[in-house]
């Protein structure tokens, strides 16, 4: 008999390790098809709230957030792609130059979420940032990737159009903050159970098996 699990994968759509995470996430759930069954929602973080629409300098930003030096740099960027290829992703590192604001990429998945293409949208803003280089707080790019997962564009036009989903989205920020979340990604299971960071298949499915022999 399967069980069944809410997932909460709280995360930015500018954060390479959220897609490990997520794809690391998703093949232990195909490993475990048949014992878990899992919803996923996807719930917003924002690593730079207050990144200009224009963004800034993916080196730059590094440097300064985080005291970065071209040799860290080069190093993470070699391990992300790496993990990625593992599972599947092609970070294309030399294509993602900048930091943007992604406050209106949330929106949107808000609003995906509602209409029940939420994973679908946010596999297609990694894709489109960390394999090509899109800004991911751009209006035409998140048009275009709407209506590319079946999403209807004329409403989502006008979610971009106005502030649809605002309170929600700083709303959903603020609880999880407010939980004690201060990095992504952070995956939540049954309100309960914490998992953080771009874990291995084998750990996230390792996690699951014993959740789900514990309820």
């Amino acid at each position: 008999m399967s069980t069944a699990m809410k997932i909460d994968f709280v995360s930015d759509v500018s954060c390479p390790w959220c897609v490990i995470g997520l794809r690391s996430l998703e093949q232990a759930l195909q490993h475990l098809d048949g014992e878990v069954s899992a919803a996923i929602h996807f719930q917003p973080f924002e690593l730079n709230p207050g990144m200009p629409a224009e963004g800034q300098d993916v080196g730059e930003h590094l440097a300064e957030k985080y005291g970065s030096t071209p040799e860290q740099m080069a190093q993470s960027r070699e391990a992300i792609r790496a993990r990625g290829a593992e599972l599947g992703f092609a970070f294309e590192m030399d294509q993602r130059k900048r930091i943007y604001n992604t406050f209106d990429a949330h929106r949107l998945l808000h609003w995906a979420g509602l209409e029940g293409r939420q994973r679908e949208l946010k596999h297609a803003l990694f894709e489109a940032y960390f394999s090509h280089g899109d800004n991911p707080g751009a209006h035409a790019v998140l048009l275009r990737l709407a209506q590319q997962v079946g999403l209807d564009g004329a409403t989502a036009a006008q979610v971009l159009a106005t502030d649809a989903y605002a309170d929600e989205v700083r709303a959903h920020q603020r609880y999880y903050r407010e939980q004690g979340i201060n990095s992504v990604p952070a995956i939540i299971i049954n309100d309960r159970h914490l998992i953080s960071g771009g874990q291995s298949v084998d750990v996230f499915e390792q996690a699951l098996r014993q959740i789900a022999a514990g309820a």
